[in-house]
């Protein structure tokens, strides 16, 4: 079943059916004030934070799952029937009432048509400002004259600490006012009179507050008490004020404070009648107003727009492609590296599940999330990059959380049992490929303070990371699990051994060794190699089980991930990982990936794990929690799709990668929506997989490691165009029936057009390449021989030169 499709010229997602499996959201605004809205203008607003800045109110695992929201309510004064700018809240008949909602890059648009009435209502927050335009346009398409009432609703919160508001209502629903402030704004706040204490500065007395202005149309009623405008016993699908055709002028005290603006418009056949909603955050007589005077008009709406458009549209101009795939293309054009985008900026904070309990930059997480937009955006990536890095303490281990008050320098240290095993070796992928992506080779040698105490240059930080995990080592010589390593639910005790870090261990020692060669540090390098040895030697004593790697070895002894036993006989992430690291041999390679494929792979994604847990303890496996086939139970965890599509391109399978690919790939389920039910254009963090009743719903959707990964291996490992420090890698393992692809990438202020032929038919290889008519027969193009607006041909065969990566 399809509910939308892809519009890659607009960059937009258009939702053509509302009422979709699940509400469909994307994302306005920024760090500094932004919002969530659906297909269906539900969602909520936040300023800095989702859980200590969340102005505007959500009820979260509600049915719906998105209420309330930004709502224009449309009454007619003759027949008093009413409906909603967008289908819901109001729901009206589907045969009836036509609606499409076009998702684009922080902005949503509805476009809407009810008995003999079109409207278009458009919403977004402009560059650099802490205000949203709701932007309302009305159309007559009948023969008819007609009167019509327009009423805004939105739902603010009573204390922007999402917990006070919600949970400690003994306080929270006594300490908000609503009122009409000027002929066309009105004025909301909390904790009124610690504001008038501080006037000159509102934030010493914790004062919070709104405001919500009307441009384009008279104001002629409004309400800021939710009861008076919903009733008593109303609902956002019918509120009081709506049915009875007038808001009750409501100034709220306490209680529960909304924002409600009515507006008369009439329309004469085929007149267009237009306005424009303003709400921000700050005090209705001072930044309201000065957001009105300075941006209060249709056309100031417009401008903003086009500036909004035009700075995203550039940031997801660093590489457009041309594929045989339409879903591929989808995905790297526009909605990969968007939803790479989103992550970034709000990590897992914010979105229609996680509602703030995790306020802040989640180490692990956020490390990896520099490699989906190092090339899109390299400013904020390196200041990213340099903030985390500054999480780490001196010993090499990292803090769980970067919080928002987080000073480098001024971290106590955690207590030791509270340091996870992985956090640091993500660096081994992340900085490498920031510093290829902007030839920055400097940055190795930049000062960055630790957390606790001291300095070091990056390289300083890298070899910390290293020992951290060479001085916390097992029985078996292989890195102890700690806390936890990649996978929260597996409690190997403090000293059991976590191979999934001992092959990140492999590749950060691979990479340390690289970076040290080229730094004129040869002692480093053959440091790095010797240990690299010994923990080779550690892997292949003890971690191969005949036809896959094992999982960990607790603290006991107990090896987990073997045949032998009845539950989790075999884990994802060791298979792959053993490939990524290079720690696997030819013959490894061959029988653990095809023991994936055997074993974990369904139509909708790779398994984490099989056979399912439900016997095992939780005190060591908690993924017996969750029923069969969910999440880390042999659930499909989307954040390692994409290491399973690296590990068949590293081994030249590119008819397998591109079926992994496509299983987990958002777009490639747009016609099937109801099997995936989550956005068709964004990633999710988990899929049910075969072993549950519910196979392929996928839940968690924007804010996870799938988006970077799922991006990442397209464009770095698929399609092969992947920087190296002194140039650019062509190296694509494409389906073998592929002619070829083009793209267009911009790398190192340069704008490359790249064409990928394939006349032999092959999965992988590159014979030789072409820079501006100038045969290479090389993978690498050197730095030298491109300039701004170089063609790239490069030709795929079976006489393929050897390539040698630097990185992974």
């Amino acid at each position: 079943m399809q509910y939308g499709y892809f519009d890659d010229e607009a960059m937009e997602y258009v939702v053509t059916r509302p009422d979709t499996p699940t509400s469909w959201s994307n994302y306005l605004g920024s760090t500094e004030y932004g919002a969530v809205i659906t297909n269906n203008a539900g969602g909520y607003g936040f300023y800095k934070s989702g859980a200590q800045g969340r102005f505007m109110r959500l009820r979260f695992n509600s049915i719906p799952m998105d209420q309330p929201g930004r709502y224009f309510y449309l009454r007619d004064m003759e027949s008093k029937d009413y409906w909603s700018a967008s289908w819901q809240p109001v729901g009206k008949p589907l045969d009836k009432y036509k609606s499409i909602c076009r998702h684009g890059t922080a902005y949503s648009i509805f476009e809407t048509e009810y008995e003999g009435i079109k409207s278009e209502a458009k919403y977004f927050v402009p560059l650099g400002q802490t205000f949203e335009y709701w932007r309302l346009k009305v159309t007559n398409t009948g023969s008819k004259a007609r009167k019509l009432r327009a009423f805004t609703y939105c739902e603010f919160s009573n204390q922007w600490n999402t917990t006070q508001d919600q949970v400690n209502l003994q306080y929270s629903i006594f300490i908000c006012k609503g009122e009409k402030a000027k002929e066309n704004m009105l004025r909301y706040s909390i904790h009124e009179n610690l504001y008038l204490q501080h006037q000159k500065n509102p934030a010493i007395g914790d004062y919070m507050s709104e405001w919500m202005a009307l441009v384009g149309q008279p104001m002629t009623g409004y309400d800021t008490d939710r009861q008076s405008f919903i009733g008593t016993y109303g609902s956002y699908k019918e509120p009081d004020s709506v049915i009875n055709g007038e808001c009750k002028n409501s100034n709220a005290y306490g209680d529960n404070i909304c924002g409600s603006m009515q507006s008369d418009i009439e329309l004469a056949p085929g007149e267009t009648k237009e306005l424009v909603v303003l709400l921000g955050i700050g005090d209705a007589n001072v930044e309201g107003e000065k957001a009105v005077k300075e941006f209060g008009s249709i056309a100031k709406c417009d401008e903003e727009f086009d500036k909004l458009v035009k700075a995203w549209h550039a940031k997801l101009g660093s590489l457009n492609v041309k594929t045989p795939d339409e879903d591929i293309n989808h995905t790297v054009n526009v909605w990969g590296l968007y939803n790479c985008l989103i992550t970034f900026a709000w990590s897992r904070a914010a979105s229609l599940v996680y509602n703030g309990e995790r306020d802040g930059l989640g180490y692990r997480d956020s490390v990896q999330d520099i490699l989906g937009v190092s090339a899109a955006i390299p400013e904020e990536a390196e200041e990213r990059l340099v903030r985390l890095l500054s999480g780490q303490f001196a010993n090499g281990g990292a803090l769980p959380v970067i919080s928002k008050d987080f000073v480098a320098g001024k971290q106590k240290m955690i207590p030791a049992e509270e340091f996870r095993s992985d956090d640091c070796q993500w660096f081994f992928n992340a900085i490498p490929c920031f510093v290829a992506e902007t030839g920055k080779f400097d940055f190795y040698n930049r000062v960055v303070p630790y957390a606790d105490q001291g300095e070091a240059t990056v390289y300083g930080h890298l070899k910390q990371a290293l020992l951290f995990n060479l001085e916390r080592m097992g029985a078996n010589g292989l890195p102890c699990g700690l806390l936890a390593d990649w996978n929260d639910c597996l409690k190997l005790g403090y000293h059991g051994e976590s191979l999934f870090v001992a092959f990140q261990l492999r590749l950060g020692l691979t990479t340390y060794a690289d970076i040290s060669k080229r730094l004129g540090k040869e002692d480093e390098a053959k440091w790095a190699m010797a240990e690299r040895d010994k923990l080779d030697a550690n892997i292949q004593k003890k971690c191969w089980d005949g036809k896959w790697f094992v999982w960990a070895i607790a603290e006991d002894g107990t090896v987990y991930g073997t045949h032998s036993i009845d539950e989790g006989q075999i884990y994802f992430n060791t298979q792959v990982w053993s490939v990524l690291s290079g720690a696997a041999t030819p013959d490894q390679v061959r029988d653990c990936l095809a023991s994936v494929k055997e074993k974990l792979a369904t139509p909708y994604g790779l398994m984490l794990c099989a056979p399912p847990f439900i016997y095992a303890s939780r005190n060591i496996m908690t993924s017996v929690v969750y029923p069969a086939g969910i999440k880390e139970n042999a659930g499909i965890f989307n954040h390692t799709q994409g290491w399973g599509v690296i590990a068949e391109i590293m081994r030249g399978n590119g008819d397998q990668a591109y079926e992994y690919l496509k299983a987990a790939l958002p777009a490639a389920y747009n016609t099937k929506a109801e099997v995936r039910q989550s956005e068709p254009y964004v990633i999710g963090q988990t899929t049910y997989s075969s072993v549950s009743p519910r196979a392929g719903n996928t839940r968690v959707s924007w804010l996870s490691g799938a988006a970077t990964w799922n991006y990442y291996s397209i464009t770095q490992y698929m399609l092969g165009i992947r920087p190296q420090y002194d140039g650019l890698l062509l190296d694509p393992c494409l389906k073998a029936d592929w002619d070829g692809f083009t793209a267009d990438r911009r790398w190192r202020g340069m704008n490359l057009h790249i064409e990928v032929k394939n006349p032999q038919h092959v999965n992988k290889g590159i014979e030789y390449i072409e820079v501006d008519g100038k045969k290479l027969e090389a993978a690498v193009v050197p730095v030298s021989m491109l300039k701004d607006g170089s063609k790239i041909v490069a030709y795929m065969g079976k006489n393929a030169v050897a390539v040698e990566n630097e990185r992974m």
